[in-house]
């Protein structure tokens, strides 16, 4: 019973995982960050991302452009780009390495203590990929709020407001921390002495001849 449940949730954070990192890529690339609604023409939205501004009209659609320059971007969105980065490798490298140590492989099935230190190592990437996809979403929520409470700007002036994309970070990385913790708490918890059992099984085999022949001793 104790192996059901372990395996279950090793199944369980690893899906989990892969959800958050998928995620976490889909809030990489998409260009809502932010949103800006025109209270003086309602037909036309902005949106904008880490990589490009789109403005959305009525008539004409959607229109994106890509940012020019790296190093002329706002240093929330640079720095936003190379975590969001950081995010996606670790992630996938966390599916890499926590996949080998799921005890439903059958690779390395006498290799146990291998086996966990990979799923703890994978729960370690998965909580780092967490906290890199929350820093810069949090990040550009709090200027976002900072700025849209700003009284030094006039009310006339649009403000920035939360985007799609925030929401979706903040959700991939709460499940990459949440798949992480099942794994380590998988990888910590009594394991069933699979090794030991073979060992065991291996014995009786080699001691039923013997006991047939009403010989208890091998060298006799």
């Amino acid at each position: 019973m104790a192996l059901v449940f372990r395996v279950a949730m090793q199944f369980v954070g690893l899906l989990i995982s892969l959800l958050g990192w998928v995620l976490s890529i889909i809030t990489t690339y998409l260009p809502h960050w932010k949103n800006l609604n025109l209270d003086l023409n309602e037909m036309e939205n902005w949106t904008m991302g880490l990589w490009q501004t789109c403005v959305i009209q009525e008539e004409v659609g959607r229109q994106c452009k890509d940012f020019d320059s790296f190093l002329a971007l706002p240093a929330e969105l640079r720095i936003s780009r190379v975590l969001m980065f950081l995010s996606n490798g670790l992630g996938f490298l966390g599916l890499l390495v926590s996949g080998f140590g799921l005890d439903c492989l059958r690779i390395g099935e006498r290799h146990q203590e291998l086996k966990k230190r990979l799923l703890i190592l994978g729960g370690i990437l998965f909580w780092t990929a967490g906290i890199a996809a929350l820093v810069p979403v949090s990040w550009v929520a709090h200027l976002t709020v900072q700025e849209f409470w700003d009284e030094t700007i006039p009310e006339i002036v649009p403000r920035w407001e939360f985007g799609e994309a925030l929401f979706i970070g903040w959700f991939a990385g709460v499940s990459l921390l949440l798949g992480g913790c099942l794994l380590n708490c998988a990888a910590c918890s009594t394991q069933a002495p699979l090794a030991s059992g073979h060992y065991a099984v291996a014995e009786t085999h080699t001691q039923c001849p013997y006991l047939e022949n009403g010989t208890g001793d091998p060298k006799v």
